[in-house]
């Protein structure tokens, strides 16, 4: 390879790296590799671990709002928890002074209504009869967690959000976010970008040295006839 040849390529090899590099820099920032990236935060009802187990809840942001209602239906014994064992939807926003009525669906054996801890929900001895066998009125707000006595085991509980004031977390972010090359799909890892960025510049320098140094002249480069 002569001077020229060297030069050519030299440049080439460095303008490419350059270009590489700020792709994959530019790749890294689209794909939130720098700062931002966060969704925004959304207040939901603190259920704690209450539904951990419960096979028909997904998140708090499911929780079903029937505020604005006088009254609101929950179904005893819907298609959950590997049978008739859910309560249909598990969890709902009601206001304060609103009726909810839980109506048996009749399947999956006796099922009853039970508060968790210290709450005013009882309807009494398990019963498999259908319809409306149990109702109450939530005149103070807050956030009631019951379950069905036989079949709690199974994942069968639910819950009922009264009002405006009970426990609440916050989910989603609103603040940085850092996020992996590997998930976020960025061709090049950082240390690679940033070695593809150091080595282009080495190779300009060599580059405008090789053109300082043998640089052709109209007097040396057509030779002696």
């Amino acid at each position: 390879m002569d001077r020229r040849q060297f030069v050519q390529t030299a440049g080439g090899t460095a303008t490419a790296l350059s270009t590489l590099s700020m792709s994959g820099t530019a790749a890294a920032q689209e794909d939130g590799g720098g700062e931002g990236g966060g969704s925004e935060a959304t207040t939901v009802p603190d259920y704690g671990g209450w539904f951990g187990d419960v096979g028909n809840f997904s998140d708090p942001t499911s929780t079903v709002d029937a505020t604005g209602q006088k009254s609101a239906t929950v179904e005893v014994g819907v298609q959950a928890n590997g049978g008739a064992f859910g309560f249909g939807p598990p969890a709902i926003h009601v206001d304060t002074g609103t009726t909810v009525k839980f109506k048996w669906t009749g399947e999956g054996g006796g099922h009853n209504v039970v508060s968790d801890g210290d709450g005013p929900l009882d309807s009494g001895s398990p019963t498999g009869s259908a319809g409306v066998n149990y109702e109450y009125t939530f005149e103070e707000a807050g956030l009631y967690k019951y379950y069905c006595d036989p079949h709690k085991g199974l994942g069968m509980k639910g819950a009922v959000v009264v009002g405006e004031e009970y426990p609440t977390t916050t989910v989603g972010g609103g603040g940085p976010v850092e996020v992996d090359p590997h998930q976020a799909g960025v061709p090049l890892q950082p240390h690679f970008i940033g070695f593809g960025a150091g080595f282009a510049v080495i190779l300009s320098l060599i580059f405008a040295f090789f053109q300082l140094k043998y640089a052709e002249s109209p007097h040396t480069s057509g030779g002696n006839d």
